[in-house]
């Protein structure tokens, strides 16, 4: 459990006091927005998605277990709310195979990036970024922007909860 006051408010969310899921709201609200657009590409999509996976959540409060962090459990909610999105858009992901990725020297990869400030570079991450799956997507905002770590199992990804 990232934060133990986390299971108190879910307690008293789930006696009434409905008002404290605010808590949740204000500090996971950014973490899960960020998530959710680098899957859909929508800006306006991904706000109303997002407030689809704290309405999720917050239905769905009474079969949080506490087996992992809330936020773990919060992204996930997100994560599927998302990616079912996708599934009834038909939204196509481009994908890259390893072999593309191989063929890119060390060489053309400091020429992209020689001598550019880095509003350019992250400019120039947030596209290459878009071109990863979905799953490579929501794993580097995990990874980056929640400190959620994770493991490769077979090409599988796996999120370690912490």
């Amino acid at each position: 459990m990232d934060n133990p006051d986390e299971i108190i408010y879910i307690k008293r969310i789930l006696e009434g006091e409905t008002n404290l899921f605010s808590y949740f709201l204000e500090r996971y609200s950014r973490s899960t927005h960020s998530l959710i657009s680098r899957i859909i590409p929508s800006k306006e999509d991904a706000e109303e998605l997002t407030q689809d996976t704290f309405l999720k959540a917050f239905s769905k409060l009474n079969t949080f277990k506490g087996d992992c962090s809330f936020s773990t459990w919060l992204f996930r909610i997100g994560y599927n709310t998302a990616i079912s999105a996708t599934r009834k858009r038909k939204i196509v992901f481009p994908f890259l195979d390893e072999i593309q990725l191989e063929s890119v020297t060390e060489e053309q990869m400091d020429t992209v990036f020689d001598d550019e400030d880095n509003e350019t570079r992250l400019q120039k991450l947030e596209e290459a970024i878009t071109k990863l799956n979905v799953e490579e997507k929501t794993l580097i905002t995990l990874f980056y922007t929640e400190n959620k770590p994770f493991r490769v199992r077979k090409k599988i990804y796996v999120l370690i909860n912490k």
